[in-house]
């Protein structure tokens, strides 16, 4: 089974990527991820591809300090339920409590644990690299980037660690870290992790509301339970996702679902559904919409649905409609618009 992440990791990508001269699009596609999931950050993806991405745009841009950029503007809304949940505990002792319980909701390649020591807590964090083996050094330091954050809005917008240890080596260039984490950040460490004062994890947290808990409890207690009973709308929705970079496989919706293959067929036979029957439904649904109902040209129509040609989308289209994009987009009265004439050609 892949590891996943919430898409919602992907926050401020596109910003950060720009800002460094790269196409946000293109490294997604070069990932293996849809742009899609930039709009969905309740999707869970693959956590090889998401380490493909960063790692890629760390090298691409020469900014060694790309995951740790991506963190600066992290909330914690972005971690949806979780975060309502957390954001509403009595102390930040509780809201760590609360991350570790349902960290694998939104990374399951990250592990937490909180150490006390005398007066001293260290919050560590593992980073699990995956089937892929990829560098982790991106990964790392946005999750410990976005620690720091969160515990930034649970305490005080200044509050900073006493101290930020990372596992790898630093980089040429500290600005970005010690204007984030401040003067205190070690690497070549045996661990990954913060070191803060134990006064911090037992701060009352002014703001806390017990009927807001509840609320983000039941939200996430819900989510659990209805897993299962969506699984063909995680399906549909994967395949939306998938069909425009043209693989949109079984295997590769089970990967993004973090599922096996027999898992996804035996669920949606369960519900009288196949894979190849939704894709078909999907593209049937696209296909109406795009060919009768809009003008797009039909080669971008034809890579919408998945396909690599405009031949195949003409055959598919040809059995399912009975005749071809063109002839239905003539019958609907759907023309290309083309460009009014200037008035210096009608004089």
């Amino acid at each position: 089974m892949s590891l996943l992440v919430r898409a919602a990791a992907l926050t401020n990508y596109s910003e950060v990527a720009r800002a460094a001269g790269l196409d946000p699009v293109r490294m997604l596609f070069d990932a293996g991820l849809s742009p899609s999931v930039l709009r969905e950050p309740d999707l869970m993806i693959p956590v090889e591809r998401y380490g493909r991405l960063l790692q890629a745009s760390a090298i691409m841009s020469g900014n060694e300090s790309f995951g740790l950029c991506m963190a600066e503007s992290r909330l914690l809304s972005n971690l949806g339920a979780v975060g309502m949940l957390i954001r509403d505990q009595a102390t930040l002792r509780d809201s760590l409590g609360m991350l570790i319980r349902y960290q694998s909701v939104i990374n399951g390649a990250v592990s937490l644990a909180v150490e006390e020591c005398g007066g001293l807590v260290i919050i560590r964090q593992v980073v699990m690299a995956g089937k892929a083996h990829q560098p982790t050094r991106q990964r790392v330091e946005l999750a410990l980037g976005v620690m720091v954050r969160l515990i930034r809005q649970l305490l005080k917008p200044d509050w900073q660690p006493q101290r930020v240890c990372f596992e790898h080596s630093a980089p040429r260039d500290l600005g970005t870290h010690q204007r984030f984490f401040g003067p205190h950040v070690e690497f070549d460490c045996d661990f990954n992790g913060i070191i803060c004062a134990k006064a911090d994890l037992d701060a009352r947290n002014p703001w806390a509301d017990p009927a807001m808990v509840r609320y983000a409890q039941q939200l996430i207690d819900k989510s659990a339970m209805s897993q299962q009973a969506t699984m063909l709308e995680d399906v549909r929705r994967t395949i939306l996702l998938l069909l425009p970079s043209g693989r949109c496989s079984i295997e590769q919706v089970a990967e993004h679902l973090g599922v096996v293959c027999r898992t996804v067929q035996r669920r949606l036979a369960e519900q009288g559904q196949s894979f190849s029957s939704i894709v078909s439904e999907i593209r049937t649904e696209l296909a109406t919409r795009h060919v009768i109902e809009s003008d797009r040209p039909l080669t971008e129509v034809a890579t919408l649905l998945g396909f690599s040609a405009l031949s195949g989308f003409s055959r598919w289209y040809h059995v399912q409609f009975g005749c071809s994009p063109k002839e239905s987009r003539a019958a609907s009265g759907t023309v290309r618009r083309k460009p009014a004439p200037s008035r210096a050609g009608r004089a």
